[in-house]
């Protein structure tokens, strides 16, 4: 995931005070999400779209040494050089680096120089930090917050990533034990009416955002209804029992060859044994609860699953309209369970429930450019602006995000055929 941003510049996340405390917060969740692993854990590659957690460990720090150290301090010199090719992503003005597909092929540096060299900079950037005057540090301050935030995008890919290792070992290893709450009855699911009009979408004021989130501008929507929950496993089920996978008119045309390629019967980590459907979670193999959202799939899915339920998936701008008012909470990555929760107890006053947090949900919407766009100068436009192609927007978080990493505007945007993430589905349709 990449973007660039915006910050709020106010004297309270400007001051040295907050800068410190924040920085070591998220760098010791970083590790905090590590303790569950032993070294071997650290170096696999399980597909190309999966980082190790050493290198994601070794990035986020590159990140801060690139873009915050060797800008802030004159004639700044690494103390590992040679970590740039190995621990660059995709910023090709920064020079060259080490082909994605092979990063699990990196044995050294070994896990332990890597929990060095993140010492090793996170001594540098607190020095740093203690030392810059005012205006110094507000000049740094977007940076110092972009760095931040990237390392909480990591967090989630860690965990993410993590999971579709333990998946590929026949011994389905449990990442961390968890009590996953049963619920035995899902509130019944209804819709949420829209009326047609301009809205305003996007990002505006200091608050932190990232720049595709931006500039704020209006668009015109017809009315529409939202769905009041999330799709949960056991309608997903339905779908699968009704030949949803086998009947080509209810999926795009990639979608189907998707399909027919790579054999997909089910959400990615669900397996059917002896006749009951089961599933891959970060606590181990367990059965498949019916009444928890439905996750780990493609766009192709969702699609599809919508078609079979005489809706649809929402646009982006659908969503955001839509959740402005609800409030900034759920099932993140704070509360440690890793896994999408059923709904418990819906609030009767409140229309629509999951809209944050448990999984990223699907929009029909390509991701572009909004109207105005323009990505930020240098390496750092390259966080961005240049992913504005075949890929969705999902919105919302999931259960492997951070609350404090999570927004109404916030654009995630993955691949069609993309489904190692937390994503799941809320439908929409016409009034």
């Amino acid at each position: 995931m990449a973007r660039s941003m915006q910050t709020r510049t106010d004297a309270q996340t400007t001051s040295r005070a907050f800068f410190i405390d924040r920085y070591q917060s998220i760098r010791r969740f970083s590790e905090y999400l590590c303790e569950p692993l032993v070294t071997e854990d650290y170096v696999v590659q399980s597909m190309p779209d999966v980082s190790p957690t050493k290198w994601h460990l070794a990035h986020v720090s590159w990140f801060f040494e690139t873009f915050l150290l060797s800008q802030a301090i004159p004639e700044y010199q690494s103390p590992h050089p040679q970590y740039a090719y190995l621990f660059n992503s995709y910023y090709n003005t920064l020079g060259k680096r080490h082909s994605r597909p092979r990063r699990g092929l990196i044995s050294r540096p070994t896990v332990e120089e890597v929990y060095a060299y993140r010492r090793d900079i996170d001594d540098l950037v607190l020095n740093l930090l203690e030392h810059l005057d005012e205006r110094r540090l507000a000049e740094l301050a977007p940076t110092i917050t972009l760095g931040l935030h990237h390392e909480q995008q990591h967090q989630e890919l860690l965990l993410t990533d993590i999971k579709h290792v333990l998946s590929c070992n026949p011994l389905s290893p449990i990442y961390k034990a968890r009590s996953l709450p049963s619920i035995p009855n899902s509130s019944p699911l209804s819709w949420v009416a829209y009326p047609e009009g301009v809205f305003w979408i996007g990002h505006e004021g200091e608050e932190f955002a990232f720049d595709n989130e931006g500039p704020r501008h209006r668009q015109f929507l017809q009315a529409f209804q939202l769905a009041s929950r999330l799709v949960t496993n056991g309608e997903y089920l339905d779908f699968i029992e009704d030949g949803g996978y086998s009947k080509p008119l209810l999926w795009l045309s990639d979608g189907w060859n998707t399909v027919q390629t790579q054999q997909w019967q089910a959400p990615l980590y669900w397996e059917k044994r002896d006749g009951s459907w089961y599933m891959m979670t970060l606590s181990g193999m367990r059965a498949v609860e019916k009444n928890e959202p439905v996750c780990h799939i493609s766009y192709y899915e969702a699609d599809a699953y919508a078609r079979w339920a005489g809706a649809r998936l929402p646009t982006e701008a659908e969503w955001e309209i839509a959740a402005q008012d609800v409030p900034v909470e759920g099932n993140f990555a704070e509360q440690g369970l890793y896994h999408p929760a059923p709904l418990n107890n819906a609030d009767p006053a409140r229309k629509l429930a999951q809209m944050y947090g448990d999984v990223w949900e699907w929009t029909q919407s390509a991701y572009s450019p909004y109207p105005g766009f323009r990505p930020n100068p240098g390496a750092i436009g390259e966080y961005n602006g240049k992913f504005m192609c075949n890929q969705y927007v999902l919105r919302g978080g999931s259960c492997a995000t951070a609350l404090s990493h999570i927004r109404s505007t916030y654009r995630n945007f993955f691949p069609a055929d993309a489904r190692w993430q937390f994503m799941g589905i809320r439908l929409a349709r016409e009034v």
